[in-house]
């Protein structure tokens, strides 16, 4: 069991006392979700056609993500039922078109208004690989969705709902070891979960990812990037402070940044007073001198540092044609009085403009909006 499942317990009564609440689901696929009893088929209220992989079950078709991932042809909408268990694979996801990976669920806790998206996820995906001479840090990463090679863009439409991801080759000290990956594709998840410690999360060259509901550990520049990535109420868990939790690398005349939205930033359980000391983790620091990184309606523990923002190893000082910005934070770390003269403190009518469509430029067809909190 990795670090960041043997401290379930402990991050669930603490995410209690904060009044934290994790539990949306999702209206079109929680009836395939549900375990089903003995003699029903796993499959019952799924969409025509899902495949089912399950590491014990005999009735599935497949013992592994990947190998379900790699029958699929290229054509064609298509849901994967993944039933519960540990899957110590690397999942990567090269088909065009549009594809849902489906976390089982128990129907007793499913419903459980005090619980959160890593008490009630029964389906961890998980690997150990990170950086080192001959590996770089993409192919690092747990769980992949790129273009196959020839193709110009990747999935087009790819949803996950209710599933952890972790690279449980990660530590404090040890170098980039990735769960994500997400290069010229469009990726939304629900009621996920992501850990490891440096670069947990990368929307790498024209990618847009969307995250909701779901909670992010990391350390170092955990949320990076090159694409567009809208972080809607997550709950960023700080395992130690490097870097920044943003680390992020803007390109003229586009939006392309991370943008977290009513969300939480905390310690994580498993950090320890001498990782993670009281104001000692930065919101962010820039990858280039385009960064942009957005905070709207946050909460932010003690453990985020006063000026907020950091410049990059070895420089003295943050490019002012970054844009970093907040509105509206609360919490211990919330202090705006001693934030970098580059960050903005955003009016009620300036943060207007940072909605998930102003952004995106429209509304994604891509994203669940019937997933509601």
């Amino acid at each position: 069991m990795g670090p960041y499942f043997a401290h379930l317990t402990v991050f669930v009564a603490f995410l209690a006392s904060l009044a934290v609440q994790i539990q949306a689901l999702s209206p079109d696929y929680l009836a395939c979700q549900l375990q089903k009893n003995a003699g029903t088929s796993p499959l019952t209220g799924c969409p025509a056609g899902t495949l089912y992989v399950s590491p014990t079950d005999s009735r599935a078709s497949f013992k592994s993500v990947q190998a379900a991932i790699e029958s699929l042809s290229q054509t064609g909408d298509a849901v994967i039922l993944i039933g519960a268990g540990e899957y110590f694979e690397m999942v990567n996801v090269a088909r065009s078109a549009p594809l849902t990976l489906l976390g089982q669920l128990d129907p007793s806790t499913a419903y459980d208004s005090a619980g959160n998206a890593s008490q009630r996820n029964l389906v961890h995906i998980w690997n150990n690989l990170y950086v080192k001479s001959g590996v770089n840090d993409e192919q690092t990463a747990t769980f992949t969705i790129a273009p196959s090679a020839g193709e110009n863009f990747g999935n087009t439409d790819f949803r996950a709902y209710n599933i952890d991801f972790e690279n449980r080759a990660a530590n404090y000290s040890i170098s980039q070891a990735l769960v994500t990956s997400i290069s010229y594709a469009n990726a939304s998840f629900y009621g996920c979960a992501f850990a490891s410690y440096q670069d947990t999360w990368y929307t790498g060259s024209n990618a847009h990812t969307y995250v909701v509901d779901s909670i992010i550990y990391g350390q170092t520049d955990y949320l990076f990037g090159f694409g567009m990535a809208w972080f809607q109420n997550v709950i960023l868990a700080n395992r130690a402070c490097g870097g920044g939790i943003t680390a992020w690398s803007g390109t003229s005349g586009t939006k392309n940044g991370a943008y977290i939205a009513d969300s939480k930033i905390i310690r994580s359980p498993d950090a320890n007073a001498t990782v993670v000391t009281h104001s000692g983790c930065s919101l962010g620091r820039p990858w280039n001198d385009l960064a942009i990184a957005v905070y709207l309606r946050t909460y932010m523990d003690e453990s985020i540092r006063p000026a907020g923002f950091t410049s990059w190893s070895g420089k003295t000082s943050i490019p002012a044609t970054t844009y970093y910005a907040e509105f509206d934070s609360s919490g211990p770390g919330a202090s705006t009085s001693a934030r970098v003269s580059q960050d903005h403190i955003l009016t009620a009518a300036q943060a207007a403009s940072f909605t998930l469509e102003e952004v995106f430029g429209g509304t994604p067809a891509w994203i669940d909006f019937k997933y509601q909190l």
